[in-house]
């Protein structure tokens, strides 16, 4: 267990732990936490199991060729239901002379208690996106008959991408998860997590979330689970309990850097005083739950978000309304770009006026990421052949301290008024997408002060004071929370973030320094609406950006947006990704670019058409059409066949 001096400070700590409960409520209640463990499900043997028999006859007669174990006690049950009706050895000698992965190391240790020795195991975080990538690496599957030990219930992904490898699939489910025989204990967490009684919820199963829900609806009290949860700190040991809650609609604020109980404990007890401050300060600040359903919901756009099939593919442009436009140069020429985002009424015509002359399927409000930081205490300027500058940049961890919480979010009233006002002006059938920087983003302003090409501030900082970093990223990720839920408040449907310079990290300095903060804002943002996550520069990034469910991920122009959403998932909404560069060219090789792109999708759920950055001031304003208008006749083409 890693060594620290992390503390809850008597934080309610509630875990659904079963075969080490009484390990779970020792290490909370030694980091000072208020423990309460309640078991939430034992594993129950399928008697005189006739499907496990079978595999077992099958594999010993050869007609298995891979066997994949997804856990310990799993293959311990299967040796229980075949023991009196096959000889055992053989099945065991059967089992070394076919290639047997397992799921991580519970299983291997499992199979070697029996003398026998895994083919492979999955690397951490041993989940099925590990399993499948070690198959494409070590195992050619096409043709061959694999045996899969299910957890005890279906993992249709993983079946899914097996098959996708040309195999088929032979599932042997030898065991079940029941709730506990005395359900009290369970019950009454459950109830004190539905009415906000706990601050944090750690969890260490996929399967403790199922039994969870299973025990709220036997309550009758689904809704109020769900809602409690939503402002109770989740901590999850890993990605396959993740995945699992990200399934539920249940959102993860924060997983261990290994996926071990004891650094689940320390690291959720080291950060679990900001992380529950921040949610309660979220509480006051969201969305109200019962906002009404808008006429836009059932538009193509927000469809696709939710990865449903449309006519045809929906497309909007980043900087949609820009200096590429007259109409926006005219307006821009008779105040500064701060006056003008000061100024709703305008920002609502700028916008309007280009969605009514390009005629997308969406609108995103005219404002600049930058605004945020003032109320934060750092002084903004856009000067003229320079961009922005901050002149008072964080560069010491002393720095931290005079950068103020977004205690007054009434303060960016002028943009909420600029929702509201392009919400009025624009057509019902329009959504209208809010946006915000990304905190990487926006802390590297306010580090380097302006613009950059090595971030040297920026990362200086981040890897010489994990405090002072940690410190810093909490205050803005609450600002962005804040900040966002005001605006769909306002009226908007969607919102995105913004990280234009996380392409500048590797992936392990992302995942350790700006993805727990990330899910932070995600998982604060008001349920059910859409949040788009644009990060450029680094398509080695887009697997860590696909956030909850209902996260879009927006896709740069330096990847092929196929072989891009292959790597994020196919269960996830992209946007993306022509470059900006193609609208210089004529129409007709506009029309190409847009025509190869759609081809690549083929057509696939889920798909918003845009660019991979924002639209260059240099482009001719009838190629941005042109754009628009192949996307709509080639994309209705594509998805009628």
């Amino acid at each position: 267990m890693p060594k620290t001096d992390a503390d809850y400070s008597g934080l309610r700590i509630a875990a659904l732990e079963s075969r080490r409960a009484e390990d779970m409520a020792n290490l909370i209640t030694r980091s000072g936490g208020e423990a309460h463990v309640s078991p939430s499900m034992r594993e129950v043997p399928i008697e005189s199991n006739r499907s496990a028999i079978d595999f077992a006859y099958r594999l010993m007669t050869g007609h298995v060729s891979v066997v994949i174990l997804m856990t310990g006690v799993g293959f311990r049950y299967l040796m229980r239901a075949i023991e009196r009706h096959l000889d055992q050895q053989r099945f065991l000698d059967s089992m070394s002379d076919v290639i047997t992965i397992c799921r991580g190391p519970k299983p291997a240790a499992a199979m070697r208690e029996f003398g026998v020795t895994s083919t492979h195991k999955v690397p951490e975080p041993n989940t099925w996106r590990e399993l499948l990538q070690l198959i494409d690496a070590e195992i050619p599957i096409a043709n061959q008959v694999v045996g899969l030990q299910e957890y005890g219930v279906t993992n249709a992904s993983l079946v899914a991408g097996l098959e996708a490898r040309g195999a088929t699939v032979e599932s042997v489910r030898v065991y079940g998860w029941e709730l506990p025989e005395d359900t009290r204990p369970l019950e009454s967490n459950v109830r004190a997590l539905a009415a906000g009684e706990r601050d944090m919820l750690l969890l260490t199963s996929a399967h403790q979330v199922v039994n969870m829900l299973r025990m709220a609806e036997q309550l009758g009290i689904v809704d109020e689970l769900r809602d409690g949860l939503h402002h109770t700190v989740i901590a999850s040991i890993g990605p396959t309990t993740s995945q699992m809650l990200e399934e539920c609609d249940i959102h993860v604020d924060l997983e261990p850097s290994h996926p071990k109980m004891g650094h689940l404990v320390i690291e959720s007890a080291k950060r679990g005083v900001s992380m529950v401050d921040a949610k309660r300060r979220w509480r006051v600040t969201s969305p109200s739950q019962d906002r009404v359903g808008h006429a836009s919901e059932s538009s193509l756009f927000m469809r696709a978000c939710r990865g449903e099939a449309t006519e045809r593919t929906p497309v909007w442009l980043m900087r949609q309304a820009g200096r590429y436009m007259a109409e926006y140069r005219e307006v821009r020429a008779k105040q500064s770009f701060l006056e003008l985002c000061r100024q709703p009424k305008l920002c609502s015509e700028v916008m309007c006026t280009a969605v009514d002359r390009l005629g997308v399927d969406a609108a995103i409000i005219f404002s600049d990421l930058l605004p945020i930081l003032v109320p934060m205490g750092l002084e903004l300027e856009f000067a003229p052949g320079d961009g922005p500058v901050i002149h008072n940049p964080v560069r010491e961890v002393g720095d931290i301290a005079r950068v103020k919480d977004l205690d007054h979010p009434e303060e960016l009233d002028f943009v909420y008024e600029t929702v509201r006002q392009t919400r009025v002006d624009l057509p019902e059938s329009i959504p209208l997408i809010g946006f915000a920087g990304a905190p990487f983003t926006l802390a590297s302003y306010a580090i380097e002060g302006g613009g950059s090409r090595q971030y040297v501030h920026t990362k200086k900082l981040m890897h010489s004071d994990g405090g002072g970093w940690d410190a810093l990223m909490e205050k803005l990720s609450y600002a962005i929370t804040v900040y966002l839920n005001h605006q769909i408040e306002a009226g908007a449907q969607c919102v995105q973030l913004f990280d234009s310079w996380a392409g500048c990290l590797s992936p392990y300095d992302y995942s350790r320094y700006v993805l727990p903060w990330m899910k932070q804002i995600i998982s604060g943002i008001a349920p059910g609406v859409p949040v788009i996550n644009f990060a450029t520069g680094n398509p080695e990034l887009l697997p860590l950006l696909r956030g909850d469910r209902r996260t879009v991920v927006g896709v740069d122009w330096r990847i092929p947006l196929d072989v891009a959403w292959q790597r994020i998932g196919h269960d996830c909404s992209v946007q993306g990704n022509l470059d900006p560069g193609v609208l210089l060219a004529e129409p007709d090789v506009i029309r190409d670019a847009v025509d190869h792109l759609l081809q690549s999708v083929s057509g696939r759920p889920g798909h918003i058409f845009n660019l991979g950055h924002g639209v260059l001031k240099e482009t001719p304003v009838e190629h941005a059409i042109a754009l628009i208008e192949s996307v709509k006749d080639l994309s209705r083409r594509d998805n009628a066949t």
